[in-house]
């Protein structure tokens, strides 16, 4: 679950990591207030789940009040590259000296937290790691014996002298709100060194484990506050383990290593996944005609991918489930399937018997992955 900023700075401020003065406006006139109360200069930031918003409009700086009222009702109406802005942060403006990057992430392949921080702020940490990667200091932090204090102070070493104490201890404050929280990141991005030799953290992006909600009721009531997705409201409530994706090429599997196999198969074929969708082992017809319908919902996808190899699931179950549920609803997309082991032969005489004018059997997984890139790139064409 990724946090809003306003969110995650409310994290940030019970653990004591040192903020700029801000509030939530949630309409123009609130911003206007909030702007007079702070003294008028401010900055107007849209509170989003994705990030670019300097470069993308998503920020304004402003210099009165009115200027602040302006800046939250466009930023209201208009949201940022299509997602909705319910609500906008106004903070103080601050005299900055210096920016800074500084994160904790949770690296599953080593078992380890990874903490970084780097001596170069404000700007994609990717192009930083690129163009000049000995900014970056890194250290694995072992989650037994935690962030030391010789780590954060190797972390910090290429920081401006004045700022080294400041950023030491937020790296730890950050880390405390990685283990207090369950989060598997935290980061700063800019953290920054003000005129009056203060360190602050002026952004904030902190994501928390799903899986850890059910300890944190806190946290999970925070979900109330994000916009739902319509498909990913119907996916959950048919049970069905679904991420949206921001792709043409909708994917149905059983079983999460074969789904996340056809991800990387359709990636590789020169497409973008739409989701991932996870029927299970043991997928009955009904449950295969709830997910199709569930992926035909999206209005982003251009063709559908089924991809099932049976075990527990049984071909001709799965070839019942997409014919029914392409009597409940008119698919406007073709449906590449590929059908494999348990009765798989009776699921493709099943569906070849049927000859739906948008199913297209495929053989083998790569073979289906081409196709339903192919299908939805002509798709995508003829809607443009």
């Amino acid at each position: 679950m990724d946090l809003y900023e306003h969110q995650g700075k409310e994290l940030f401020a019970k653990h004591g990591i040192p903020l700029v003065e801000g509030s939530v406006a949630e309409s123009p006139e609130q911003a206007r207030r909030i702007a007079e109360r702070l003294g008028g200069r401010v900055a107007v930031k849209a509170q989003v789940q994705i990030g670019g918003r300097g470069k993308g409009g998503g920020i304004a700086l402003v210099e009165s009040p009115a200027d602040a009222e302006s800046a939250a009702r466009r930023i209201l109406s208009e949201g940022f590259r299509g997602t909705p802005v319910t609500r906008v942060l106004v903070e103080r403006l601050v005299e900055i000296a210096e920016q800074f990057y500084a994160a904790i992430t949770l690296d599953r392949s080593a078992q380890r937290y990874l903490a970084m921080v780097s001596s170069e702020g404000g700007i994609v940490i990717e192009e930083v790691a690129r163009a000049t990667p000995e900014a970056i200091r890194r250290v694995e932090v072992d989650p037994i014996l935690g962030l030391r204090t010789y780590q954060a102070r190797y972390l910090v070493g290429h920081l401006p002298a004045s700022a080294r104490e400041g950023a030491a201890g937020i790296a730890q404050k950050m880390y405390a709100i990685v283990t207090a929280a369950d989060a598997t990141l935290v980061e700063i991005n800019p953290l920054v060194l003000l005129g009056d030799g203060a360190v602050v953290a002026l952004d904030s992006k902190v994501t928390i484990d799903d899986n850890a909600l059910s300890r944190h009721p806190d946290l999970a009531a925070l979900r109330s506050a994000f916009p739902v997705d319509p498909t990913q409201a119907r996916a959950n409530e048919k049970g069905l383990q679904y991420v949206k994706l921001d792709g043409e090429v909708g994917i149905i599997g059983n079983g999460a290593g074969l789904v996340m196999s056809t991800l990387d198969v359709v990636t590789q074929a020169g497409g973008r996944p739409a989701n991932f969708l996870d029927v299970g082992g043991g997928a009955s017809a009904d449950m295969m005609a709830t997910s199709l319908e569930v992926v035909l919902s999206d209005p982003a996808v251009r063709s559908v991918l089924v991809n099932i190899f049976g075990g527990i699931t049984r071909g001709e179950l799965v070839a019942q489930g997409i014919l029914e549920a392409l009597s409940r609803i008119e698919a406007g997309v073709p449906i590449v399937v590929r059908l494999d082991g348990t009765n798989a032969e009776e699921g493709r005489r099943i569906l070849e018997k049927a000859a739906h004018p948008r199913i297209v059997a495929v053989p083998t997984m790569l073979e289906a992955a081409k196709k339903a890139v192919e299908l939805a790139t002509t798709a995508s064409a003829g809607a443009a």
